[in-house]
């Protein structure tokens, strides 16, 4: 990690040079403006760190609000504001009527401008811990990220939550914006204080390149000028190191990646493999490998809505043709067919867990990667990190905002990248079988070669999260032997549809030698992690229904569709 100290550079004059422009030639604006480099970041922080006023103030102050976008901010200032008589930069980027009630980011707003040398789109991002899955959402596509840190208070837990998402998600370029510098009366002791904590807990982070601007977003110091108020600061302001920090994409230079999102064939003469490709380039000629299939064949055209070409790079929508007819669909990876590509049933990876039911061990998930959808168990979680302290620790489910190290089995063999080599393929998202809810953002950390077998011994916890349930054991006794014995049989057939294993035993079912030790092998089988479904007389009038774990019982309903969501409320499936 490297802590850079720019050189100062001249204040931008960003309305005039656009407005003389489209005076003079409208068509050459238009021309410059579609050509100009897109930069996307994000802000992120802890709460009222002032991330949505730091945005309000690039826009303000880089002459990127309309007339009347300025008159409504001024009228909503005096009812919702929470500047005084100022102007409350803010409203401009908090859109939800939480948010303005609140004074706090809830959901991840985009905001679109440019100046003469870049266009941008900027993310202002939640800082309360509860909303970090919207953090990790507005990150993954950001090639640069400003952390705010307010300058009474120095590095925050959020703040290291959120430097530990950056750090995982690759994103190269950081810039650690110490705001409200006018409340410290712009102390350069502050400031370098704060820089030696920041540095000391992100050396263990990977973070290439880090830069370190004091600013006041409500003032306006620093942020889109040099500020006369820290005559010790020689570095640029905000806007010009987002104006001249290289985000040259490196995609083009990786190898081929193109994943197949769809076949086109309008007629019986053409057959063209649609997608974007992902990293590297392609040429007419060249020759390509399919995977996981292993086929080969050349390129024999490159079609695209303006017409042919000879060569594609990285982010191109392009359509391929080639000159054998092979089985190829949507899913399917194109890579070139001089380089030596692995499939895998299995990956190591990063996983932010972003649902409010918890991930479950051994549980199976749709797994998307590319274009390709499938079956994906979490055979173990290895460790989950504390964010605060960055300790790992052993975990058996994560729950909401949990980001832990996982073993992945595949249900059928992809192409996966390590994420700090490819983005593109490094990359996937967990979803939910039944309902289709996004569930996890992942990174791929390592593949495993198809069909390695671990050789470590099945934990009970394993077993529970494959059987889909919770360890335990239900009881059925009193009441009607065939009433206990009906329920017993339908509540095992509703969990087998659902795809969950118990094991029923019922009264008198053990051979004689078993019977007299049932309690034992109760036990034993509970702590191998089944659930057990037994019945048993007793000396209750009518049907009772228990649930026995370790921590206690639980009265449970005797019908069988109540009895089945007692069981989903408790988490025991």
């Amino acid at each position: 990690m490297q802590a850079l100290d720019a050189q100062p550079t001249q204040q931008p004059v960003y309305q005039q040079q656009g407005a003389d422009l489209i005076a003079q030639d409208i068509q050459a604006y238009l021309k410059q403006h579609e050509n100009k480099q897109l930069l996307r970041l994000l802000t992120c922080g802890s709460v009222d760190d002032g991330k949505s006023t730091l945005i309000g103030r690039l826009l303000h102050d880089s002459k990127m609000i309309y007339e009347d976008q300025l008159e409504a901010l001024q009228q909503e200032s005096k009812t919702q504001g929470t500047t005084g008589d100022a102007v409350d930069l803010a409203l401009l980027v908090d859109g939800l009527q939480a948010e303005r009630e609140q004074g706090i980011t809830i959901d991840v707003a985009y905001r679109y401008f440019s100046t003469t040398h870049r266009k941008f789109i900027i993310a202002d991002t939640p800082g309360h811990e509860q909303y970090t899955r919207n953090m990790a959402t507005g990150a993954s596509n950001c090639e640069l990220a400003i952390i705010l840190m307010d300058a009474r208070k120095g590095v925050l837990t959020q703040t290291r939550r959120h430097s530990f998402i950056v750090s995982l998600l690759g994103i190269r370029h950081l810039v650690v914006a110490i705001n409200k510098m006018d409340l410290v009366d712009y102390s350069q002791q502050v400031f370098e204080q704060i820089k030696r904590d920041y540095l000391a807990f992100a050396e263990s982070l990977d973070l290439p390149e880090v830069h370190f601007v004091p600013l006041s977003a409500l003032k306006g110091d620093n942020v889109v000028s040099p500020s006369s108020a820290m005559p010790w600061y020689s570095g640029p302001a905000l806007m010009p190191l987002l104006e001249s920090v290289d985000v040259a994409p490196e995609e083009i230079h990786q190898p081929l990646r193109f994943p197949v999102q769809y076949v086109n064939r309008p007629h019986l003469n053409f057959r063209g493999y649609c997608g974007t490709v992902a990293s590297g380039q392609v040429q007419v000629g060249d020759t390509l490998r399919v995977l996981p299939s292993g086929r080969t064949s050349r390129v024999q055209s490159i079609v695209t809505w303006e017409g042919e070409l000879a060569q594609a790079s990285a982010a191109m929508a392009i359509t391929l043709t080639l000159e054998d007819e092979l089985d190829i669909s949507r899913g399917d990876l194109l890579v070139s067919a001089t380089e030596e590509v692995e499939v895998t049933d299995q990956l190591d990876a990063d996983l932010v867990w972003m649902a409010e039911q918890p991930l479950v061990q051994g549980k199976t998930y749709l797994l998307k990667i590319g274009t390709r959808q499938i079956n994906a168990r979490i055979s173990r979680i290895h460790y989950q990190t504390d964010v605060n302290s960055l300790e790992q620790h052993p975990a058996q489910q994560l729950e909401l905002n949990a980001i832990a190290h996982v073993s992945l089995d595949l249900e059928q063999p992809v192409v996966a990248d390590a994420y700090r080599h490819n983005r593109a393929t490094g990359r996937f998202i967990l979803i939910d079988r039944l309902n289709k809810n996004t569930l996890a953002a992942g990174m791929v950390a390592t593949s495993t070669r198809q069909n390695q077998i671990s050789t470590e011994a099945v934990q009970a916890s394993e077993r529970s999260a494959f059987y889909g349930t919770q360890a335990g054991q239900i009881l059925l006794h009193g009441g009607d032997a065939n009433a206990r014995l009906a329920l017993a049989q339908q509540l095992e057939r509703a969990l087998f549809e659902r795809g969950k294993l118990t094991l029923r035993l019922e009264e008198g079912q053990l051979p004689e030698g078993l019977a007299t030790h049932q309690t034992q092998l109760e036990h034993w089988l509970i702590h191998q992690g089944l659930l057990l479904l037994t019945t048993c007389a007793s000396d209750a009038a009518e049907l009772q229904v228990q649930l026995i774990q370790a921590t206690g019982q639980l009265e449970l309903p005797n019908q069988l569709s109540p009895l089945l969501q007692a069981l989903k409320q408790h988490q025991i499936i």
